[in-house]
């Protein structure tokens, strides 16, 4: 930490990290913390929308933890923490429900895509939708607003919610002064679309993922699926539509990927090079890095320390800020 600004990431226990949220959230968020006083939380609230098996919840909640603390967070230098550890935050959540129009959860991108699909397979709209996906981005708002956080790295498609959060703090703030603090999304634009084996997003609902801690054997076998066209080694490809290639492109070097760009335009390479050339790089970023992982998953009594630990400094915040809100309200 360098400075009073505050950045925060949120991270889903929805699964174990494949490289398009290492690109769009992990390493831009890790890089934050060189700058602001960093904050990050493994949000498992945020999870029980969708995750309803205790075990289960446990079990991904651990390998969030151990999956950013092996990518090099360090706990003594950043605050680390689970969300479910800050009573503050769900009382924090139903204030600001009181200040959130109803049109906003209305149109938030989650809920909405949740009615198209069930209108479009003939259900009623609000079938399986329960109200924490429906409240989801006040309870976003309050994780954010309640450190008074500046900066929050989010993939384009999170921008929403910091725009909702946004929305909410400026209501509060037209009531009480100017009590809360603006957040602003740090969005990388290079690496806002990572594709999948398939060429859509990246995504697990997708099953098109890479995973970043797989075995070297998986690893390789993942990457060597990543479709691609026919055309033969010695024909000019455009490296830009190259599925392969936009993802290389964010692990190797500068002078390497220029070196690469040019092979493609001039022809000459082949596709199955260039996954090889795109395991190597994955394994030298990850190799290391999946050793820590699974060490740290045997070592949960480490991760419920650091984790308790990161909740004790997350506290030392959220405390006094939500003194101070029920203060202005009245209450308490």
């Amino acid at each position: 930490m360098t400075s009073g600004i505050i950045a925060l990431t949120g991270i889903k226990p929805s699964g174990t990290p494949h490289i398009g949220n290492y690109l769009g959230m992990i390493r831009p968020a890790l890089e934050l913390a060189q700058k602001y006083q960093a904050l990050y939380f493994i949000a498992d609230y945020h999870a029980l929308t969708t995750v309803k098996d205790g075990p289960t919840m446990k079990q991904l909640t651990y390998d969030v933890a151990a999956t950013w603390l092996a990518l090099g967070l360090d706990p003594d230098e950043v605050i680390f923490f689970r969300q479910s550890d800050i009573p503050e935050v769900t009382e924090f959540t139903w204030i600001l429900s009181c200040f959130t129009a109803k049109g906003l959860l209305n149109r938030a991108h989650a809920y909405k895509a949740s009615v198209d699909d069930n209108l479009a397979a003939g259900l009623s709209p609000d079938e399986g939708i329960n109200a924490g996906l429906y409240s989801y981005p006040v309870l976003m708002a309050a994780d954010i607003l309640l450190y008074g956080s500046h900066y929050v790295p989010v993939g384009l498609d999170q921008k929403q919610h910091i725009e909702i959060a946004r929305d909410i703090a400026m209501a509060f703030n037209s009531n009480y002064g100017e009590v809360l603090t603006l957040p602003e999304a740090v969005i990388r634009e290079e690496v806002m679309t990572i594709p999948g084996l398939d060429g859509r997003k990246m995504s697990k609902s997708y099953d098109n993922v890479i995973p970043m801690f797989a075995p070297s054997k998986v690893l390789k076998k993942s990457v060597m699926r990543i479709v691609t066209d026919s055309r033969p080694p010695e024909e000019p490809k455009d490296p830009e539509t190259d599925n392969v290639f936009s993802i290389y492109r964010h692990f190797a070097p500068p002078e390497e990927v220029e070196l690469v760009r040019q092979r493609y335009l001039r022809g000459g390479v082949a596709y199955s090079e260039i996954k090889g050339a795109l395991y190597e790089q994955l394994e030298a970023t990850f190799g290391e890095a999946r050793d820590k992982y699974e060490t740290l998953m045997q070592d949960r009594h480490y991760l419920e320390t650091v984790l308790e630990c990161g909740a004790q400094k997350a506290r030392a915040i959220a405390t006094p800020m939500l003194a101070k809100v029920k203060a202005v309200i009245g209450i308490g």
